[in-house]
């Protein structure tokens, strides 16, 4: 997926990043809230990311489709808001997964100096918020966390210990 700036992006990263972030996402809700519908219950967590609220370069293509996540997650808020079918977006800051290693393409030491000098949240972190949001009493609906690592306030605003 790499870090290729506007005019240098590979098409099929391009691509993958808009199948599986907001095609595949798209698909996938829909599927769930006609059921959800039908027994009158249920719950669409989506994950979007820091990148859907504040795009950095880079990241077009990226921060796009988060972008899209967040817009789509909104309003599939209001067009239920007549139900008791809850939304919700969770956007993670630095979380240091398996995505950084596919970001570089395989390289793992690109990937690691990602996190080089702060501690990323961690997959169970943003599994915490994504229950904690689930788990709320049937009239609270969590509409949007916004998780960082203690050392991040956004994209590029991050303190690094040396």
């Amino acid at each position: 997926m790499g870090t290729a700036q506007v005019g240098e992006i590979r098409a099929e990263d391009l691509d993958a990043m808009l199948e599986t972030n907001v095609r595949g996402l798209i698909y996938m809700t829909q599927l769930f809230v006609r059921q959800f519908k039908e027994r009158k219950a249920g719950h669409v967590i989506n994950i979007g990311s820091v990148a859907g609220v504040e795009p950095y370069p880079g990241g077009s293509v990226y921060c796009a489709t988060k972008f899209a996540v967040r817009a789509f997650t909104e309003a599939l808020l209001k067009e239920l808001v007549g139900t008791p079918i809850r939304v919700s977006n969770v956007q993670p800051g630095m979380v240091e997964t398996e995505f950084s290693i596919v970001r570089y393409y395989g390289d793992k030491d690109a990937a690691d100096k990602v996190y080089h000098g702060i501690e990323p949240l961690t997959p169970n972190d943003i599994a915490e918020e994504i229950v904690w949001a689930a788990s709320r009493p049937a009239h609270v609906n969590v509409a949007e966390t916004l998780v960082f690592p203690v050392n991040q306030a956004g994209p590029y605003h991050i303190a690094r210990a040396n």
